[in-house]
């Protein structure tokens, strides 16, 4: 079947995720440190949210399922809504291609500035690998007690990219993401399962 594409749709064809941006701990305390362990040290995660974005005043929703390996090939997959779903992108090595029915499209390099709806799951847990951080705090989300962490990934041509995430205080894993861009919040992603490989291996 051929896919057809919406602007926004170009847009995630265009996908890009910054793997490569500079990465630091900042000034954080044992707390954020702690949250932050887990995910430098995993051999990857499988999670699911409902991600959305506003583009020309229409809003963008999808559940999205994505399978996190660092360093090697990260998948994300079109859950809903149904006009997409089994849409699926592979990142890998700095490319990325969508996958549709058996067809690949090559989606081409990825740039180090923009950031997809198909890239914003990858990129959080990139962040929280990865990037400086600059704000946390405790604080409830949705009455979920939580760390809430802000973490910088300025891009290589300076775009500041800020990703802030909620993480439950009680097991540390993920329960709200955000995505900004130069100031303005342009993906946000509302998490709905959550495993670290090394979970999934103990429960089999």
């Amino acid at each position: 079947m051929k896919l057809k594409h919406t602007a926004l749709w170009s847009g995630v064809v265009a996908a890009a995720l910054l793997l490569t941006a500079c990465g630091g701990t900042g000034g954080e305390a044992g707390d954020a440190a702690d949250a932050r362990m887990p995910y430098r040290n995993m051999a990857g995660c499988v999670m699911e949210a409902e991600v959305s974005c506003t583009q020309d005043g229409a809003v963008w929703e999808a559940t999205l399922q994505c399978d996190y390996v660092p360093e090697g090939e990260t998948t994300v997959e079109v859950l809903a809504p149904e006009t997409i779903a089994g849409v699926k992108a592979v990142l890998s090595d700095g490319e990325v291609e969508l996958v549709y029915e058996d067809q690949c499209l090559n989606a081409g390099n990825l740039s180090s500035q923009e950031v997809s709806p198909m890239a914003c799951l990858p990129q959080l847990m990139s962040a929280l690998r990865d990037g400086w951080l600059l704000e946390e705090s405790e604080e409830d989300w949705q009455e979920t007690s939580c760390f809430r962490l802000t973490v910088d990934q300025t891009g290589e041509q300076n775009g500041k990219i800020l990703s802030t995430l909620w993480l439950r205080q009680e097991d540390g894993t993920p329960l709200r993401g955000e995505i900004a861009v130069d100031g303005e919040i342009i993906l946000t992603a509302d998490f709905t399962s959550f495993s670290f490989y090394d979970t999934i291996e103990n429960q089999e």
